[in-house]
């Protein structure tokens, strides 16, 4: 069996299914680090996959010390327990450990610099189950969509059915990520993991919709697919990001190159474009 941790969140639902197991709070909670071992122990999974995390960005510049229990703490708490009893994890972290400078898609092995709590409490993450000792890989992944939840997406798509006009910035780069895209490639992962542990399984890998776009262009994208389920585009006017100040910086280019998770596992996650098509499409079912 595997357990997924997460609850509720998009990356979490999207994995439910068959001989998978999603649990989240009261049952499992980062804040109770007494909870997560007896829950574990109650489960006894063949794997785990971290998919709990405090994800608001700009709150998390308010409130570090929940950032810090959530996305370091609880992980490491998380990682300990696999290892003690050779289980492998699969830990979810974010394209925001780096500061978008590079000007280039980065790959996994070029520096970290995240440029806020959040950024940086998800990169202690990485080391604290990294040096658990267990048998761990950590998926670093960006700009996730799905058809439920909070998202940037339904964002968008919320919008345009109160307002004629949106802002939307268009100097930061990315690669977005449907939550159904990433549970395919953790569940190709998992059956490979299961099928028998290999070396090069262990470490970090970056794993993120093909190609790459603005938040303006993802908008306009999302409002072109809403349009032939008959709702009226908005006029979407590109801003840069001194236009809409935010307590956190996000990084400026975040493109994630995604080769070495195609060369060890033979997964390249769908185009960002053929994501949005089908989780709009979703929306409107």
């Amino acid at each position: 069996m595997i357990l997924v941790t997460g609850g509720t969140g998009q990356v979490a639902q999207a994995l439910a299914g068959e001989g998978v197991r999603v649990i989240g709070r009261p049952e499992l909670d980062f804040d109770r680090p007494d909870s997560i071992a007896a829950c574990l122990d109650a489960a006894r999974p063949a794997l785990v996959v971290n998919a709990a995390a405090y994800t608001a960005v700009d709150r998390a510049e308010t409130e570090p010390d929940a950032a810090w229990r959530a996305n370091r703490d609880g992980p490491a708490a998380l990682a300990a327990w696999c290892a003690a009893r050779d289980v492998p994890l699969i830990h979810i972290s974010t394209d925001y450990v780096f500061d978008g400078l590079k000007g280039a898609p980065y790959v996994e092995t070029d520096p970290t610099c995240p440029t806020g709590v959040y950024g940086a409490s998800k990169l202690a993450g990485e080391h604290a189950v990294l040096g658990a000792g267990g048998r761990v890989i950590v998926l670093r992944t960006a700009w996730v969509y799905a058809a439920v939840g909070k998202n940037f997406v339904l964002t968008m798509l919320n919008a345009a059915r109160r307002t004629r006009q949106v802002r939307v910035v268009a100097d930061q780069r990315g690669c977005p990520t449907a939550a159904a895209d990433l549970a395919a490639a953790i569940t190709v992962i998992a059956r490979r993991v299961g099928a028998g542990w290999q070396d090069d399984y262990a470490g970090v890998f970056h794993a993120a919709g093909s190609g790459a776009t603005t938040w303006h262009g993802l908008a306009e994208a999302v409002f072109a697919r809403a349009a032939r389920h008959g709702l009226p585009p908005p006029e979407v006017t590109p801003i840069v990001t001194a236009d809409w100040p935010t307590p956190a910086r996000r990084p400026a280019d975040s493109r994630l190159d995604c080769a070495a998770l195609a060369r060890v596992f033979g997964i390249a996650l769908p185009t960002w474009e053929d994501g949005v098509t089908r989780t709009v499409d979703a929306v409107f079912a």
